[in-house]
């Protein structure tokens, strides 16, 4: 299994599809990579020879902003929302969509599964 960026490659599939299994490598990403190296996107990853592997992992490691050092990035700029108040940080600390989405219907994977019935939560009164 081939690693790159600290990702397991699987071998058995297409090099252009095994590479979108690093955050922040997407189809387009992974192709242009492809074109830099020129290697085939057909090539399956277990056919790789280590030259490829060692020229790929050069190539993300050198232009992109991959995995650990992108996750940290979006929560820093996610931080700065909320530290200055921002309405989308304001939504991020409140567990809701940011981006304008309505929340009267939907929404229900971000403010959790509440589903509220008629009878639920009436008290139970005891008979003297």
């Amino acid at each position: 299994m081939p690693r790159i960026a600290g990702v397991n490659i699987p071998e058995n599939k297409r090099i252009e599809i095994a590479l979108t299994y690093i955050f922040g490598i997407g189809r387009a990403r992974a192709n242009e990579i492809l074109n830099i190296a020129k290697i085939d996107p057909n090539t399956r990853a277990n056919k790789l020879t280590a030259e490829q592997i060692n020229q790929l992992k050069e190539i993300i490691e050198k232009n992109y902003k991959i995995e650990g050092d992108l996750k940290r990035e979006i929560m820093f700029n996610i931080k700065r929302l909320k530290d200055i108040k921002a309405y989308r940080g304001i939504r991020h600390m409140k567990g809701l969509p940011t981006r304008g989405q309505r929340t009267k219907t939907n929404s229900r994977t971000r403010r959790g599964n509440k589903r509220v019935n008629v009878g639920s939560g009436r008290v139970v009164v005891s008979k003297k």
